[in-house]
Protein backbone atom coordinates (compact mmCIF):
# COMPACT_ATOMS: atom_id res chain seq x y z
CA UNK A 1 0.00 0.00 0.00
CA UNK A 2 2.81 1.95 0.76
CA UNK A 3 4.19 1.44 -2.36
CA UNK A 4 1.18 2.35 -4.51
CA UNK A 5 0.62 5.87 -2.27
CA UNK A 6 4.01 6.70 -3.55
CA UNK A 7 3.84 5.56 -7.16
CA UNK A 8 0.71 8.04 -7.03
CA UNK A 9 2.33 10.88 -5.66
CA UNK A 10 5.00 10.70 -8.45
CA UNK A 11 2.50 11.82 -10.97
CA UNK A 12 2.48 15.12 -8.52
CA UNK A 13 6.31 15.83 -8.50
CA UNK A 14 6.08 18.36 -11.62
CA UNK A 15 3.13 20.20 -10.28
CA UNK A 16 4.70 24.35 -9.83
CA UNK A 17 1.38 25.98 -8.95
CA UNK A 18 -1.13 24.40 -6.09
CA UNK A 19 -5.03 25.90 -5.26
CA UNK A 20 -6.72 24.26 -2.91
CA UNK A 21 -10.40 24.71 -3.42
CA UNK A 22 -11.53 21.27 -1.88
CA UNK A 23 -12.92 23.16 1.58
CA UNK A 24 -15.68 20.80 1.73
CA UNK A 25 -13.86 17.64 3.22
CA UNK A 26 -11.36 19.47 4.79
CA UNK A 27 -9.03 22.99 4.55
CA UNK A 28 -5.77 23.85 6.24
CA UNK A 29 -5.49 25.69 9.12
CA UNK A 30 -4.80 28.90 8.31
CA UNK A 31 -1.32 30.40 9.61
CA UNK A 32 -2.79 33.45 12.06
CA UNK A 33 -5.14 31.08 13.33
CA UNK A 34 -2.73 28.17 14.31
CA UNK A 35 -0.17 30.74 15.46
CA UNK A 36 -2.45 31.99 18.06
CA UNK A 37 -3.34 27.67 19.23
CA UNK A 38 0.19 27.01 19.62
CA UNK A 39 1.02 28.94 23.30
CA UNK A 40 -1.98 26.45 24.43
CA UNK A 41 -0.42 23.31 23.54
CA UNK A 42 2.64 23.87 25.59
CA UNK A 43 2.66 27.45 28.12
CA UNK A 44 -0.77 28.81 28.45
CA UNK A 45 -4.58 27.67 30.07
CA UNK A 46 -3.39 23.69 28.94
CA UNK A 47 -5.11 22.65 32.93
CA UNK A 48 -8.23 21.49 32.87
CA UNK A 49 -10.98 23.95 32.93
CA UNK A 50 -13.58 21.58 34.97
CA UNK A 51 -10.17 21.90 37.94
CA UNK A 52 -9.94 24.62 40.60
CA UNK A 53 -6.46 25.67 40.24
CA UNK A 54 -4.52 28.22 38.74
CA UNK A 55 -4.45 26.27 35.11
CA UNK A 56 -7.44 25.31 35.05
CA UNK A 57 -9.38 28.44 35.99
CA UNK A 58 -6.79 29.62 32.86
CA UNK A 59 -8.37 27.24 30.75
CA UNK A 60 -11.72 27.83 32.10
CA UNK A 61 -11.45 31.91 31.00
CA UNK A 62 -10.20 30.70 27.46
CA UNK A 63 -13.07 28.27 26.91
CA UNK A 64 -15.56 30.72 28.08
CA UNK A 65 -14.31 33.30 26.22
CA UNK A 66 -14.40 31.46 23.10
CA UNK A 67 -18.28 30.89 23.78
CA UNK A 68 -18.90 34.90 24.73
CA UNK A 69 -17.16 35.29 21.25
CA UNK A 70 -19.08 33.14 19.14
CA UNK A 71 -22.35 33.79 20.81
CA UNK A 72 -22.12 37.44 20.20
CA UNK A 73 -21.22 36.57 16.89
CA UNK A 74 -24.96 34.08 16.15
CA UNK A 75 -26.62 36.74 18.20
CA UNK A 76 -27.00 34.55 20.86
CA UNK A 77 -28.35 35.82 24.32
CA UNK A 78 -24.45 33.93 26.83
CA UNK A 79 -21.83 32.23 26.23
CA UNK A 80 -23.57 28.97 28.01
CA UNK A 81 -26.03 28.43 24.88
CA UNK A 82 -22.33 27.40 23.28
CA UNK A 83 -21.75 23.84 23.21
CA UNK A 84 -18.39 23.21 21.95
CA UNK A 85 -18.10 19.63 20.11
CA UNK A 86 -15.39 17.66 18.25
CA UNK A 87 -16.91 18.97 14.86
CA UNK A 88 -20.33 19.48 13.06
CA UNK A 89 -21.21 15.73 12.94
CA UNK A 90 -21.34 15.47 16.12
CA UNK A 91 -23.22 18.66 16.77
CA UNK A 92 -25.92 17.58 14.26
CA UNK A 93 -26.05 14.17 15.95
CA UNK A 94 -26.50 15.92 19.57
CA UNK A 95 -29.16 18.36 18.26
CA UNK A 96 -31.45 15.89 16.75
CA UNK A 97 -30.62 12.95 19.03
CA UNK A 98 -30.70 15.01 21.81
CA UNK A 99 -34.29 16.08 21.47
CA UNK A 100 -35.59 13.20 20.47
CA UNK A 101 -34.25 11.45 24.08
CA UNK A 102 -35.61 14.51 25.75
CA UNK A 103 -38.95 14.25 24.01
CA UNK A 104 -41.51 12.63 26.57
CA UNK A 105 -44.12 11.78 24.33
CA UNK A 106 -45.73 8.48 23.01
CA UNK A 107 -44.94 9.54 19.67
CA UNK A 108 -43.16 12.27 17.97
CA UNK A 109 -42.03 13.47 14.21
CA UNK A 110 -39.07 14.98 13.18
CA UNK A 111 -38.75 17.11 9.83
CA UNK A 112 -36.11 17.68 7.65
CA UNK A 113 -35.10 18.69 4.09
CA UNK A 114 -34.06 16.45 1.42
CA UNK A 115 -30.77 18.37 1.17
CA UNK A 116 -29.42 17.90 4.63
CA UNK A 117 -25.72 17.06 5.34
CA UNK A 118 -25.32 13.32 5.60
CA UNK A 119 -24.58 13.67 9.24
CA UNK A 120 -28.43 14.63 9.79
CA UNK A 121 -29.71 12.38 6.90
CA UNK A 122 -27.96 9.22 8.41
CA UNK A 123 -29.67 9.65 11.69
CA UNK A 124 -32.97 8.87 9.97
CA UNK A 125 -32.86 5.38 10.45
CA UNK A 126 -31.94 5.41 13.98
CA UNK A 127 -35.09 7.95 15.04
CA UNK A 128 -37.00 5.78 13.07
CA UNK A 129 -36.10 2.46 15.57
CA UNK A 130 -36.88 4.81 18.31
CA UNK A 131 -39.82 4.91 17.23
CA UNK A 132 -40.47 8.46 15.56
CA UNK A 133 -42.19 9.54 12.76
CA UNK A 134 -39.30 11.19 9.86
CA UNK A 135 -40.62 13.13 7.13
CA UNK A 136 -38.47 14.35 4.37
CA UNK A 137 -39.19 18.18 2.33
CA UNK A 138 -38.44 18.32 -0.94
CA UNK A 139 -36.63 21.21 -2.59
CA UNK A 140 -37.01 22.69 -6.39
CA UNK A 141 -34.21 22.92 -8.68
CA UNK A 142 -32.27 25.37 -7.14
CA UNK A 143 -32.16 23.49 -3.66
CA UNK A 144 -35.06 25.70 -1.81
CA UNK A 145 -37.13 24.17 0.42
CA UNK A 146 -40.76 23.62 -0.37
CA UNK A 147 -42.81 25.86 2.23
CA UNK A 148 -46.15 24.44 1.21
CA UNK A 149 -45.05 21.05 1.99
CA UNK A 150 -43.24 22.26 5.01
CA UNK A 151 -46.73 23.88 6.38
CA UNK A 152 -48.71 20.56 5.42
CA UNK A 153 -45.69 18.48 7.39
CA UNK A 154 -45.93 19.88 10.53
CA UNK A 155 -48.18 19.51 12.82
CA UNK A 156 -48.71 18.76 17.30
CA UNK A 157 -46.82 15.79 17.08
CA UNK A 158 -43.72 17.53 15.31
CA UNK A 159 -41.02 17.64 18.10
CA UNK A 160 -37.88 19.01 16.24
CA UNK A 161 -37.48 20.59 12.23
CA UNK A 162 -34.27 20.64 10.80
CA UNK A 163 -33.27 23.12 8.10
CA UNK A 164 -30.08 23.71 6.69
CA UNK A 165 -28.79 27.34 6.35
CA UNK A 166 -26.83 27.08 3.41
CA UNK A 167 -26.24 23.94 1.48
CA UNK A 168 -23.54 22.27 1.82
CA UNK A 169 -23.14 21.19 -1.68
CA UNK A 170 -24.70 23.99 -3.86
CA UNK A 171 -24.69 26.90 -1.32
CA UNK A 172 -28.72 27.48 -1.32
CA UNK A 173 -29.23 29.92 1.17
CA UNK A 174 -32.79 28.87 2.45
CA UNK A 175 -35.59 31.21 3.54
CA UNK A 176 -35.34 30.47 6.91
CA UNK A 177 -37.12 33.18 8.23
CA UNK A 178 -40.24 32.01 6.41
CA UNK A 179 -39.72 28.64 7.47
CA UNK A 180 -39.45 29.43 10.89
CA UNK A 181 -42.86 31.63 10.93
CA UNK A 182 -44.43 28.68 9.53
CA UNK A 183 -43.32 26.59 11.95
CA UNK A 184 -44.62 28.39 14.65
CA UNK A 185 -48.10 28.95 13.47
CA UNK A 186 -48.19 25.17 12.77
CA UNK A 187 -46.67 23.99 16.37
CA UNK A 188 -45.41 26.45 18.52
CA UNK A 189 -43.96 23.82 21.03
CA UNK A 190 -41.58 22.39 17.50
CA UNK A 191 -37.87 23.33 18.18
CA UNK A 192 -35.68 24.46 15.31
CA UNK A 193 -32.49 23.14 14.19
CA UNK A 194 -30.57 24.58 11.53
CA UNK A 195 -27.25 23.21 10.34
CA UNK A 196 -24.78 26.69 9.25
CA UNK A 197 -21.47 25.11 8.82
CA UNK A 198 -22.09 26.34 5.96
CA UNK A 199 -23.13 29.55 6.53
CA UNK A 200 -21.42 30.98 9.57
CA UNK A 201 -18.46 33.54 9.05
CA UNK A 202 -20.43 33.95 5.23
CA UNK A 203 -23.49 34.77 5.30
CA UNK A 204 -25.16 37.17 8.54
CA UNK A 205 -26.53 35.33 11.17
CA UNK A 206 -28.60 36.11 14.15
CA UNK A 207 -30.29 33.62 15.74
CA UNK A 208 -32.92 35.75 17.76
CA UNK A 209 -34.37 37.49 15.15
CA UNK A 210 -34.61 34.10 13.30
CA UNK A 211 -35.83 32.24 15.96
CA UNK A 212 -33.54 29.19 15.88
CA UNK A 213 -33.34 27.04 19.05
CA UNK A 214 -30.57 25.01 18.00
CA UNK A 215 -27.66 25.63 15.52
CA UNK A 216 -24.44 23.89 14.03
CA UNK A 217 -20.94 25.74 13.93
CA UNK A 218 -17.79 24.19 12.05
CA UNK A 219 -14.61 25.54 12.59
CA UNK A 220 -12.40 24.16 9.93
CA UNK A 221 -15.08 25.65 6.58
CA UNK A 222 -13.67 28.96 7.98
CA UNK A 223 -9.89 27.85 8.00
CA UNK A 224 -10.21 27.30 11.94
CA UNK A 225 -8.62 23.12 12.83
CA UNK A 226 -10.67 20.02 12.81
CA UNK A 227 -11.95 18.46 15.73
CA UNK A 228 -14.10 21.44 16.93
CA UNK A 229 -17.51 22.72 16.30
CA UNK A 230 -19.92 23.70 18.18
CA UNK A 231 -24.07 23.54 19.02
CA UNK A 232 -25.95 26.68 20.07
CA UNK A 233 -28.58 25.57 22.19
CA UNK A 234 -31.15 28.41 23.37
CA UNK A 235 -32.13 28.64 27.26
CA UNK A 236 -34.80 26.41 27.58
CA UNK A 237 -34.54 23.88 24.74
CA UNK A 238 -35.39 20.00 26.76
CA UNK A 239 -32.17 18.40 25.18
CA UNK A 240 -30.42 15.23 26.63
CA UNK A 241 -26.63 14.26 26.19
CA UNK A 242 -25.96 11.62 23.66
CA UNK A 243 -22.76 10.11 25.61
CA UNK A 244 -21.92 10.10 28.83
CA UNK A 245 -18.23 10.82 30.65
CA UNK A 246 -16.75 13.16 32.84
CA UNK A 247 -18.77 16.61 32.75
CA UNK A 248 -16.50 19.40 32.45
CA UNK A 249 -17.87 22.97 31.56
CA UNK A 250 -20.15 22.16 28.12
CA UNK A 251 -22.80 20.15 30.02
CA UNK A 252 -23.84 18.62 27.02
CA UNK A 253 -20.73 17.28 25.78
CA UNK A 254 -18.83 15.29 28.98
CA UNK A 255 -14.86 15.11 28.23
CA UNK A 256 -12.27 17.68 28.88
CA UNK A 257 -12.20 20.60 26.58
CA UNK A 258 -9.66 20.63 23.89
CA UNK A 259 -8.88 24.27 24.83
CA UNK A 260 -6.13 24.76 21.93
CA UNK A 261 -8.71 23.77 19.62
CA UNK A 262 -11.29 26.07 21.00
CA UNK A 263 -8.76 29.04 20.92
CA UNK A 264 -7.96 28.32 17.42
CA UNK A 265 -12.14 28.25 16.46
CA UNK A 266 -12.41 32.01 18.25
CA UNK A 267 -9.23 33.19 16.45
CA UNK A 268 -11.11 31.56 12.81
CA UNK A 269 -14.12 33.42 13.79
CA UNK A 270 -12.55 36.62 15.06
CA UNK A 271 -10.60 36.57 11.01
CA UNK A 272 -14.16 35.98 9.71
CA UNK A 273 -15.86 38.72 11.40
CA UNK A 274 -13.00 41.50 11.38
CA UNK A 275 -14.35 43.31 8.28
CA UNK A 276 -17.42 41.06 7.48
CA UNK A 277 -19.16 42.58 4.81
CA UNK A 278 -15.97 43.69 3.13
CA UNK A 279 -14.61 40.30 3.31
CA UNK A 280 -18.54 38.97 1.99
CA UNK A 281 -17.89 40.83 -1.21
CA UNK A 282 -14.60 39.63 -1.56
CA UNK A 283 -15.77 36.20 -1.47
CA UNK A 284 -18.92 36.71 -4.09
CA UNK A 285 -16.26 38.57 -6.29
CA UNK A 286 -14.22 35.18 -6.49
CA UNK A 287 -17.05 33.32 -6.56
CA UNK A 288 -18.96 35.07 -9.39
CA UNK A 289 -15.23 34.98 -11.23
CA UNK A 290 -15.09 31.91 -11.20
CA UNK A 291 -18.20 30.52 -12.06
CA UNK A 292 -18.97 33.24 -14.85
CA UNK A 293 -15.62 32.33 -16.17
CA UNK A 294 -16.50 28.38 -16.53
CA UNK A 295 -19.75 28.76 -18.40
CA UNK A 296 -18.00 31.20 -20.67
CA UNK A 297 -15.18 29.26 -21.49
CA UNK A 298 -16.19 25.58 -21.34
CA UNK A 299 -19.57 24.00 -23.47
CA UNK A 300 -21.91 21.92 -22.13
CA UNK A 301 -21.97 23.22 -18.76
CA UNK A 302 -24.29 23.88 -16.09
CA UNK A 303 -24.91 25.65 -12.80
CA UNK A 304 -25.97 24.13 -9.65
CA UNK A 305 -27.76 25.86 -7.03
CA UNK A 306 -29.05 29.79 -7.13
CA UNK A 307 -26.58 32.80 -8.37
CA UNK A 308 -26.22 35.48 -6.93
CA UNK A 309 -27.50 37.05 -2.98
CA UNK A 310 -29.26 33.57 -2.60
CA UNK A 311 -26.26 31.39 -3.10
CA UNK A 312 -23.26 31.44 0.03
CA UNK A 313 -20.61 33.43 -1.59
CA UNK A 314 -18.18 30.95 -1.06
CA UNK A 315 -19.77 28.36 -3.25
CA UNK A 316 -19.13 27.21 -6.60
CA UNK A 317 -20.81 23.95 -8.02
CA UNK A 318 -21.11 23.29 -11.76
CA UNK A 319 -21.82 20.06 -13.64
CA UNK A 320 -19.48 19.07 -16.46
CA UNK A 321 -21.68 17.11 -19.39
CA UNK A 322 -20.12 14.37 -20.62
CA UNK A 323 -17.35 14.45 -18.39
CA UNK A 324 -17.24 12.02 -14.98
CA UNK A 325 -16.62 13.91 -11.63
CA UNK A 326 -14.07 11.84 -9.98
CA UNK A 327 -11.73 11.44 -13.76
CA UNK A 328 -11.86 15.44 -13.44
CA UNK A 329 -10.90 15.79 -10.24
CA UNK A 330 -8.07 13.75 -10.57
CA UNK A 331 -7.14 15.62 -14.35
CA UNK A 332 -7.42 18.47 -12.13
CA UNK A 333 -5.14 17.92 -9.21
CA UNK A 334 -2.22 17.18 -12.07
CA UNK A 335 -2.26 21.14 -12.66
CA UNK A 336 -2.40 21.49 -9.11
CA UNK A 337 -6.22 22.14 -8.26
CA UNK A 338 -7.90 20.47 -5.99
CA UNK A 339 -11.34 20.46 -5.82
CA UNK A 340 -14.03 17.84 -5.24
CA UNK A 341 -16.72 15.60 -7.21
CA UNK A 342 -19.57 15.50 -5.36
CA UNK A 343 -19.98 15.60 -1.10
CA UNK A 344 -17.35 14.50 1.05
CA UNK A 345 -19.21 11.15 2.05
CA UNK A 346 -20.39 10.20 -1.01
CA UNK A 347 -17.50 10.89 -3.63
CA UNK A 348 -16.23 7.41 -3.72
CA UNK A 349 -19.53 5.71 -4.49
CA UNK A 350 -21.18 5.39 -7.69
CA UNK A 351 -24.81 6.32 -6.93
CA UNK A 352 -25.21 10.36 -7.12
CA UNK A 353 -25.25 12.62 -4.61
CA UNK A 354 -28.37 12.82 -2.67
CA UNK A 355 -28.55 16.65 -3.18
CA UNK A 356 -28.12 16.43 -7.10
CA UNK A 357 -31.08 13.72 -6.99
CA UNK A 358 -33.64 16.10 -4.51
CA UNK A 359 -32.45 19.12 -7.35
CA UNK A 360 -33.68 16.83 -10.57
CA UNK A 361 -30.58 16.66 -11.45
CA UNK A 362 -30.30 13.52 -14.29
CA UNK A 363 -27.67 10.63 -13.76
CA UNK A 364 -24.89 12.48 -16.45
CA UNK A 365 -24.79 16.18 -14.84
CA UNK A 366 -25.30 14.52 -11.13
CA UNK A 367 -21.92 12.70 -11.89
CA UNK A 368 -20.37 14.99 -13.49
CA UNK A 369 -20.73 18.23 -10.66
CA UNK A 370 -17.43 19.60 -9.16
CA UNK A 371 -17.18 21.37 -6.27
CA UNK A 372 -15.50 24.21 -5.05
CA UNK A 373 -14.88 26.30 -2.33
CA UNK A 374 -12.95 29.74 -2.31
CA UNK A 375 -12.09 31.21 1.38
CA UNK A 376 -10.22 34.63 2.35
CA UNK A 377 -6.87 33.07 1.36
CA UNK A 378 -7.26 32.83 -2.07
CA UNK A 379 -6.62 35.25 -4.84
CA UNK A 380 -7.72 36.85 -8.53
CA UNK A 381 -4.75 34.70 -9.97
CA UNK A 382 -5.77 31.62 -8.21
CA UNK A 383 -9.05 31.86 -10.08
CA UNK A 384 -7.40 33.26 -13.51
CA UNK A 385 -5.55 30.01 -12.88
CA UNK A 386 -7.82 27.98 -12.22
CA UNK A 387 -9.76 29.71 -15.54
CA UNK A 388 -6.63 28.62 -17.79
CA UNK A 389 -6.41 24.79 -16.58
CA UNK A 390 -10.03 23.67 -16.59
CA UNK A 391 -10.95 23.83 -19.73
CA UNK A 392 -7.84 21.90 -20.68
CA UNK A 393 -8.67 19.32 -18.19
CA UNK A 394 -12.28 18.78 -19.41
CA UNK A 395 -11.02 18.65 -23.12
CA UNK A 396 -8.88 15.72 -22.10
CA UNK A 397 -11.64 13.48 -19.72
CA UNK A 398 -14.12 14.45 -22.61
CA UNK A 399 -11.30 13.11 -25.33
CA UNK A 400 -11.26 9.43 -23.55
CA UNK A 401 -14.95 9.31 -22.52
CA UNK A 402 -16.78 6.85 -24.54
CA UNK A 403 -19.39 9.07 -24.62
CA UNK A 404 -17.70 12.39 -24.62
CA UNK A 405 -15.90 12.44 -28.05
CA UNK A 406 -18.77 13.83 -30.00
Amino acid sequence: MANSVKDLMDFYKDVEREVYLDIENSAPVASDVLEEMLPYFTTRAYGNPGVTHKLGWEAYETVMDAAETIAKYIGASTAEEINFTPGDTEANNLALLGVALASRRDKGKVVISEIEHLSIINIVPLLKRMGFEVVKIPVDGEGFIDLDALSDAVDKDTILVSINMANHEIGTIEPLKEAVEIVRDRNPDAYIHSDASDAYGRIPIDVSSLGIDLMTLSSYKILGPRGVGALYVREGVRIERIIEGQVGTQRLWPGIENTPLIVGFRKASDLMFKDFEKLRGYLGSLRDRLIKGILDSVDDTILNGPQGDKRAPDNINISFLRSEGEALTIELSLYGVYASSGSACTRRMLTPSHVMTAIGREYEAAHGSILMKVTRLHTMDDIDYVLEVLPKAVERIRSITPSGGD
